[in-house]
């Protein structure tokens, strides 16, 4: 199957034919003589897809712009930046942009913008009218305040339209303004933010592992100590320790599995069943998944190194994002 960027390069290299190099290159690229404002403006603009530049090479900047009540405002970083954005005092993005982030505005939104470094942009234009016939319902609750960071294929596109600079015609942009406008028709919504579990239910779900560890606990039995349903119990568990449940639970039972490797000479077997794992082969599967070494293997390490008992696992620290996003009502 092709992937979007193989796509998008097909799409373009059919598009693109024959240009004028210099005639066209004012229609292909407008000048803005502020942040989002075009000279002449956007009548003077009157395709579906309008698309300009900006760059300001000050350490520090700040604009402030409405997107118009007919267009979809769509921004692509050409190189990396620190901005903040907000809207109506709210936030909507602030920290380090990378070339490549996509950035969007709706219909009728006033956006202020503050750059703490160098930046350039692309930026797109297109009819609201344009960008409904392609992404059909829903579009007005999927691009409202969007921010993607590291978006391939909106770097590709940006690549593709700067590297033809004064090459670059009239149709030829517009299919790179048809490229783009598919692409955010095929967004996903971003995920509604998850609530981590509160501390005192936490605690009462990892006293109830700390108790029963040594046999076969539920998702459905953990939710029923929480006091939730077993939906909202497995997000708002991940959220607040960064583990599914069950990962959790086989890391707690790893942990003690250790403490009776590293202080007693009881066979595998014998320790496999003590920690809640029904065969010796399922625990030492599990064991050499998470430390990366068989439990006889770590067994014989820890008699030659200092053993640190653990009583739980260690909160695991929030993924990194590449892509960040917050839609605003």
């Amino acid at each position: 199957m092709f992937t979007d960027l193989q796509v998008a390069h097909a799409w373009i290299g059919l598009q693109a034919g024959p240009r004028n190099h210099q005639v066209r290159q004012a229609q292909a690229i407008h000048k803005e003589n502020g942040w989002r404002r075009l000279e002449g403006g956007l009548d003077a603009a009157f395709e579906d897809i309008t698309i300009s530049r900006w760059e300001d090479l000050r350490d520090s900047s700040s604009h402030q712009a409405t997107t118009p009540e007919d267009r979809y405002f769509v921004g692509i970083a050409l190189k990396t930046t620190r901005a903040k954005l907000t809207r109506d005092r709210q936030v909507v993005f602030d920290g380090t942009m990378p070339a490549g982030t996509l950035y969007v505005s709706a219909p009728s939104k006033s956006l202020s913008a503050q750059f703490q470094a160098p930046c350039a942009f692309l930026h797109f234009h297109i009819s609201a009218d344009h960008l409904q016939s392609v992404a059909g319902d829903g579009l007005r609750d999927l691009l409202g305040d969007l921010v993607l960071l590291r978006d391939p294929l909106a770097a590709e596109l940006a690549k593709a339209l700067t590297d033809h600079d004064d090459a670059a015609d009239r149709q030829f942009a517009r299919c790179i303004g048809q490229t783009l406008a598919m692409h955010l028709a095929r967004l996903e919504p971003p995920r509604a933010r998850v609530n981590a579990l509160p501390k005192w239910r936490l605690r009462r779900v990892e006293q109830h592992i700390a108790d029963h560890f040594d046999r076969s606990i539920s998702l459905s039995e953990l939710a029923s100590v929480a006091g939730l349903s077993r939906m909202h119990f497995a997000a708002q568990f991940r959220a607040a320790t960064g583990y599914r449940p069950r990962e959790f639970l086989l890391n707690y039972r790893i942990e003690h599995a250790k403490t009776l490797l590293a202080t007693t000479g009881r066979p595998l077997a014998e320790i496999a069943l003590a920690v809640g794992f029904s065969t010796q082969a399922h625990f030492s599967t599990v064991f050499k998944r998470i430390t990366a070494q068989s439990p006889a293997r770590w067994r014989l390490t820890s008699k030659r190194e200092p053993f640190e008992i653990e009583a739980q696992p260690r909160r695991r620290p929030a993924a990194d994002r590449d892509w960040a996003a917050s839609a605003a009502a």
